[in-house]
């Protein structure tokens, strides 16, 4: 989960220069010493590069190690998830559906997906499918919902979306939104029949003969020449990290490939959407893709940094310029993977980078090495720039971590009994959290991952990362979650600022049932009176107890522990069974906010 925050790499312009100008015959001389460099100064496993020059490969080599414990080699086959850097693909199928009739960039994603709904009635009516294409819809990024609560299951992703609050209004500001690229392989799917992996392995994969490229973490990991992913640990120590399966959020960015096939890719764009002479891409679609539809930021140059300015998106695509060449990029990061896939339209020039360190800074630092070679501009140091404003930015973080002050009350302690916090914690637009008891402490589970929940001051905790069944307690999440009770004073939900763009999100409690079989809810079943009424019990199905009082819908009752149940969509309403002398259920309390009430049974 901690990797969700995605790391603020240190996207420098510097112009800190050495050398003239270089002759072309001489580009990439030394370039292999230089690149290699980066994996000592920057603690890495290792990564692949390639550079496209019209239709061919004019340079391409493996740095490092895909497998760091047994010393294996990378090389230009080696396979790398590439994260984001899947997002053009999926656009580009509604760019072959677009040329096809098929769709407008003007419609609806509701008129392709009838069940898609957001969260107010003017984003229903106002996005089309060119706002979710460009990362303008008013939503903000809510990774957490996909990443922590993670699901095969497409359209139960798609529901979410409903519950996901905005930040700004439709078409007021860029912010980058994975949802709205799955929401656009879902509507590929819808149009086709066929699924997201089906498609882009029929309109891509195949033609651009990316053999051993793959649209899933199993295709990575049993696929030919993989690579393992890593992150730093302590500054200086390389750790293997754990595959992530993206799952149904594939459309944002599950597609595992290298350096040799992401080539034939970025060929594809550099010559008007062919690829030996085959049209692959609709060439209007290209020129559009690549056309500044957004502005990300103001990206004006300044007297440090003159010549790398402009910062606008296009079709899963980010545009700039570089040295007064236009540029084309993306980035891509997921668990131990990094990427950036680049192009220069009006050079013919295209640069890959795939790399496997987590977060890593090395895909845009060895492309802007590259890049001033093979465009013939005055080089900068690069590596040292970066290193520079890496230095200087661990200096300050450390600078304000000596001066912070704590707001955390010593001395107080929850106002519950930790088992009283268990249950299951739903919120729709993200899912089920389900927290335990467990050697007198919290934990919290969501899909396969586990934290510790420590205790920071009153109802207030802390979740911490459980990797390899140890707690992780310095990667933490800089999360809280803050409990609730309810009018009757039991624990009823928590609420934690998971999404930074909005206010906190609030997560409901369900408490934790037991299981009961048939004969022992036969002990409860009756009538049981009370003023003026008889509410009844009885059992429906093969093991469920259901409670009915006269004007009032049926109950369904959630066993707690013995004699105690839950009604399951009330919340703070429980019943409690009484035992007679004889050991028989005799009476029932109904224990509600306003008071608890007692029935005999008839």
């Amino acid at each position: 989960m901690k990797n969700i925050f995605l790391f603020i790499l240190l996207t420098f312009s510097a112009t800190v220069a050495f050398g003239q100008k270089k002759s072309s015959s001489d580009r990439f001389s030394g370039l292999d010493a230089e690149l290699n460099a980066l994996l000592k100064d920057w603690h890495a496993a290792g990564f692949a590069v390639a550079v496209v020059e019209k239709d061919k490969i004019v340079y391409s080599k493996g740095f490092g190690y895909r497998d760091y414990e047994n010393k294996t080699p990378v090389t230009p086959n080696t396979n790398f998830a590439i994260g984001s850097s899947s997002k053009a693909f999926t656009s580009g199928l509604l760019g072959i559906l677009k040329e096809e009739g098929k769709l407008t960039f003007e419609d609806s994603p509701i008129k392709h997906i009838p069940e898609l709904r957001f969260k107010n009635a003017e984003m229903n009516e106002l996005i089309t499918i060119r706002d979710i294409m460009t990362h303008r819809t008013g939503l903000p990024r809510h990774d957490i919902s996909w990443y922590l609560f993670s699901t095969n299951s497409r359209d139960s992703l798609m529901q979410r979306i409903a519950y996901q609050e905005p930040f700004a209004k439709v078409r007021e500001r860029w912010y980058y939104n994975n949802f709205m690229f799955l929401a656009q392989g879902v509507i590929a799917e819808h149009i086709t029949g066929k699924s997201w992996e089906e498609n882009i392995d029929l309109h891509f994969f195949q033609p651009l003969e990316m053999k051993t490229s793959s649209t899933d973490i199993d295709g990575l990991k049993n696929g030919k020449e993989a690579s393992f992913g890593y992150q730093v640990k302590n500054d200086s120590a390389i750790k293997k990290m754990d595959y992530y399966d993206i799952a149904a959020m594939g459309p944002a960015g599950s597609i595992n490939s290298n350096v040799t096939e992401m080539s034939n890719w970025v060929m594809t764009w550099i010559n008007g959407g062919k690829f030996k002479d085959k049209q692959i891409l609709p060439e209007s679609y290209v020129k559009e893709a690549m056309s500044s539809q957004m502005v990300m930021s103001g990206g004006v140059p300044d007297k440090e940094f003159p010549d790398l300015h402009m910062s606008s998106y296009g079709y899963g695509w980010m545009m700039s310029s570089y040295k007064g060449h236009y540029r084309v990029e993306h980035g891509g990061n997921i668990d131990g993977f990094s990427a950036n896939v680049s192009f220069f339209p009006s050079d013919s020039i295209g640069i890959i980078v795939l790399a496997n360190q987590n977060g890593s800074v090395i895909p845009s630092l060895a492309r802007n090495i590259i890049s001033d070679r093979v465009l013939k501009e005055t080089r900068t140091d690069w590596n040292k720039t970066y290193k520079e404003r890496s230095d200087k930015a661990k200096a300050a973080e450390k600078e304000a971590l000596a001066t912070k002050t704590s707001s955390q009350k010593t001395g107080t302690k929850p106002s519950h009994l930790l088992v009283e916090y268990t249950g299951d914690y739903s919120n729709p637009g993200y899912g089920t959290l389900d927290i335990y008891f467990k050697n007198d402490s919290l934990f919290a589970k969501a899909g396969k991952n586990n934290m510790w929940l420590k205790h920071y001051h009153y109802n207030i905790f802390s979740p911490y990362p459980v990797v390899e069944g140890k707690v992780d307690t310095v990667g933490g999440f800089g999360l809280q979650f803050n409990f609730r009770t309810n009018d009757s004073g039991e624990i009823s939900s928590f609420v934690s600022k998971l999404e930074p763009a909005i206010d906190p999100l609030e997560f409901k409690r369900t408490p934790k049932g037991v299981i009961m079989d048939k004969a022992e809810l036969e002990k409860y079943v009756g009538d049981y009176e009370l003023p003026g009424i008889v509410a009844k019990i009885y059992i429906k199905g093969e093991n469920t107890l259901y409670l009915l009082v006269p004007g009032q819908p049926e109950y369904e009752l959630l066993p707690l522990e013995k004699h105690k149940f839950a009604l399951k969509i009330l919340d703070g309403f429980k019943l409690e069974f009484v035992e007679g002398e004889s050991g028989n259920i005799a009476e029932v309390l109904f224990v509600q906010p306003n008071g608890t009430f007692k029935a005999k049974r008839k």
